[in-house]
């Protein structure tokens, strides 16, 4: 026998994970095709009833993402223009039906090298909030994320939400992913930007890239490199000859390594120059 439990109380639900090993079930859309035709043997969490983690809420220091907001939300809240990258990587994850109900928390927890909303949120410098039945922490996501399928929750936590600080909602960002077609594709890498630009010169600039090593990775050295560059074309030439030394890339079905960060420094070319104002959306690139 196995144990299914809906509760409508955050509280409840953590109760019940400090009492046994739990399964957590959000939106489901990952959940389910991971479970394919075998049986199930794990307790079942459905946390789908807890209406306290949904929804988005500014703070004095914060802008707080309740675990069970979707991506649907996301798009729809109004945000600053830093949030654009995730917004736009929130158009990008499956379907609008996905959308409607995959959870922020679920892609995070999810853990793959491939998770859309992961680079968006790194640039934002986003933490997650972990909670217990005993004490609530909170992790950068970089520290949250350990590698393909593995995070730092651990026994009787779950993600309540996900905290991004007032300090990195200024300035503009661009979400770039590449894709073997337009829609409803697995990356074959993809790029987060986030640049603030104050009288025609980078003061500040964040880097993440996905699907090019197992976690999705910050690109110290093509930060650095922008940095008190003039926002013009001038960019471009940066990141081009930027090292990208985090990038760890392997070859699959989607493409080889040397494809990937070939393609990759052309991508993130792309998001910095829409991030600084230079060039337009350009949105899903099919490789």
């Amino acid at each position: 026998m196995i144990r299914y439990a809906k509760p409508t109380m955050v509280d409840e639900a953590l109760a019940l994970l400090g009492d046994g090993a739990w399964r957590i079930l959000a939106g489901g859309t990952d959940f389910y095709p991971a479970q394919g035709t075998k049986p199930f043997r794990d307790d079942v969490l459905d946390i789908n009833g807890l209406a306290e983690l949904r929804g988005i809420v500014e703070t004095d220091d914060h802008f707080v993402i309740g675990a069970r907001t979707t991506w649907t939300d996301i798009i729809r809240h109004p945000l600053p223009p830093a949030f654009d990258a995730l917004k736009q990587a929130a158009r990008e994850v499956g379907s609008v039906q996905i959308q409607n109900v995959a959870s922020i928390a679920g892609n995070l927890c999810n853990a793959s090298p491939a998770a859309d909303g992961v680079p968006g949120l790194l640039v934002l410098d986003a933490e997650v909030e972990l909670r217990s039945v005993m004490t609530t922490r909170h992790l950068p996501l970089q520290d949250f994320i350990l590698g393909n399928r593995r995070t730092a929750l651990q026994r009787g936590e779950m993600v309540a939400a996900i905290r991004v600080p007032k300090p990195a909602t200024t300035g503009m960002s661009a979400f770039v992913k590449l894709g073997a077609r337009r829609y409803l594709v697995i990356s074959i890498a993809m790029v987060a930007a986030r640049l603030v630009v104050e009288h025609g010169t980078v003061i500040e600039a964040a880097v993440a890239v996905g699907s090019c090593s197992a976690v999705a990775k910050r690109l110290v050295g093509v930060e650095s490199a922008l940095r008190g560059l003039a926002a013009d074309g001038g960019l471009a030439d940066a990141v081009l000859s930027a090292p990208i030394a985090e990038l760890s890339p392997i070859a699959d079905v989607r493409g080889s390594a040397e494809y990937r960060l070939d393609a990759v420094r052309e991508i993130v070319a792309r998001a910095v120059l829409q991030a600084s104002g230079q060039m337009s959306d350009p949105g899903m690139v099919a490789a």
